[in-house]
């Protein structure tokens, strides 16, 4: 039986802030006051906050009540300098600003000249007290030094209070979905797994069928994330818990890394024995690979992107090669060739079928044995799906030890573009393959194949002082098929069909 579920989702979002910022779901804030010794409010100040990976810098004016603002900006580290006629300069390096934070920096400026600058190198933590959200965000150093069994990022939301992890699994999710999606077995404050909700980049990660994640990037590949368990913004709607997930930018610097983590029975001890008989090695396989590279767009001679338009290119592909052993009921050698001797009942020839009325008469087989000659062709290309018994008996003769694979594939590439102080792109394109065989008797299993494709644009633009806009559009492509090991593949039916015209 084969499920195919198809899911395409669209979505676009406009903000436009006036005043006060209006917090989006992956970019972050950053706001404070301006004032003299005395206490008194500094209207006019330039404040300017630069990215220091990008070297991206906006400027904003502080208001009459001394209060600037700089809403829609990417999570990552920051400088702020504020500068008035008549005062000191002021300058504070290594903000870092998380997913989806107000970060409150306020300034003290002391009388002087612009030209003298005073360095503010440690503050007070970054309280959150602009808004009333509750959550935990897991930072990139923990995201890439913690150890992971499959390199899975949503295991470290067990980091955060309020999580649960490791109980059961929906039938329904492992039955019709399956592979590592069905395994995102969290509870967010106390509710049911299928009520969390996933984003990535500010765009819905969401499958609608099962309340599962559609995209689950490297962890290469991603900043941070927020597990938020309450009392958060409207825009994330009607769910219990959010996951809200960042991936990275690129910068003025290059980086990357190649990996491959191995697992391989051929390294591993052989099993403890409890008689004097040991059992051999499970045969196991595991390799999980990839790269990721980030850093300007750069063309030698042609084109330099530093401090304009930079890249993260990350692939990551895992195989897995396990063996299950099965017990299954397959004809006998003799039956196979037609000598069906040792069955009590009588096997009757059908061709000498004779019906006199309502009775129906025919001769049985002599020794209960059909000649090879009548043997159909079709029959015998059955024999192709059942295998000869390995062991004795009738029932339970054949033992499949049958390989198990698992393959996944991921891609993700992201673009980011300065265009001016006031205006900055970026956008994502991730591609995903899944695929899961359960074996049968003799490629008489299943298979379970998912792709996914997600692709987002955003736009942050500012269009005056007190109006910022940001745009997002995001696409989401998700196809699941659960079905015959065989499928898209070989056409068995039209083999037999041929088998029977020629017969």
């Amino acid at each position: 039986m084969s499920m195919k579920i198809r899911t395409v989702g669209y979505l676009l979002f406009a903000l436009i802030v006036l005043g006060s910022p209006l917090l989006s779901q992956t970019f972050g804030d950053i706001t404070g006051e301006v004032r003299d010794a005395s206490g008194a409010a500094v209207p006019g100040a330039q404040v300017s906050v630069t990215n220091q990976a990008t070297n991206a810098t906006r400027t904003a004016l502080s208001n009459d009540a001394g209060v600037y603002s700089f809403p829609s900006l990417l999570p990552g580290v920051y400088d702020i300098k504020v500068t008035r006629q008549g005062f000191r300069a002021v300058t504070r390096s290594g903000i870092t600003l998380q997913v989806q934070q107000t970060a409150r920096i306020d300034f003290t400026l002391q009388l002087g000249q612009v030209s003298e600058v005073i360095e503010v190198s440690a503050g007070a933590p970054l309280l959150a007290t602009e808004n009333a959200t509750v959550g935990t965000v897991v930072e990139n150093k923990r995201i890439e030094e913690l150890p992971l069994n499959g390199r899975n990022y949503l295991q470290l939301v067990a980091l955060a209070p309020n999580m649960n992890m490791g109980f059961a699994i929906s039938g329904d999710v492992e039955g019709r979905q399956g592979g590592i999606r069905s395994q995102q077995n969290i509870s967010i404050g106390g509710q049911r797994t299928s009520f969390n909700h996933f984003s990535l980049d500010g765009v819905e990660n969401t499958d609608v069928n099962f309340n599962t994640p559609v995209v689950i990037p490297s962890v290469d590949a991603l900043l941070e994330f927020k597990v938020q368990t309450g009392i958060y913004p409207a825009e994330f709607g009607r769910y219990i818990g959010q996951v809200n997930v960042s991936t990275k930018q690129g910068g003025n610097q290059y980086h990357g890394a190649l990996f491959e983590f191995l697992r391989n029975s051929a390294l591993d001890a052989k099993p403890y024995a409890f008689s004097t008989a040991r059992p051999n090695k499970v045969p196991f396989r595991w390799n999980q690979y990839g790269f990721v590279l980030s850093g300007p767009v750069t063309i030698p001679k042609i084109f330099n992107g530093r401090n304009r338009l930079f890249f993260t290119s990350n692939f990551e592909g895992y195989r897995q090669r396990t063996q299950t052993q099965s017990l299954f009921s397959v004809p006998i050698d003799a039956w196979r060739n037609g000598d069906l001797s040792g069955i009590a009942n009588r096997i009757y020839d059908p061709a000498t079928r004779v019906q006199t009325g309502s009775t129906i008469t025919a001769q049985p087989f002599p020794g209960n044995v059909i000649p090879k000659s009548r043997i159909n062709d079709l029959s015998i290309k059955f024999f192709e799906f059942f295998p000869a018994p390995n062991l004795g008996g009738l029932a339970n003769n054949y033992l499949l030890a049958a390989a198990q694979p698992t393959d996944r594939d991921q891609f993700l590439q992201r673009i980011d573009l300065v265009e001016s102080a006031n205006s900055s792109w970026f956008g994502r394109y991730s591609w995903a393959s899944d695929s899961q065989t359960n074996p049968g008797l003799k490629l008489n299993g299943t298979t379970l194949a998912t792709t996914v494709k997600q692709a987002m644009i955003s736009n942050t633009r500012v269009l005056s002082p007190s109006k910022v806009n940001e745009f997002r559009f995001g696409y989401n492509h998700f196809f699941n098929t659960t079905g015959p090991e065989l499928a898209f593949k070989r056409d068995v039916v039209t083999e037999f069909n041929m088998v029977g015209v020629v017969s």
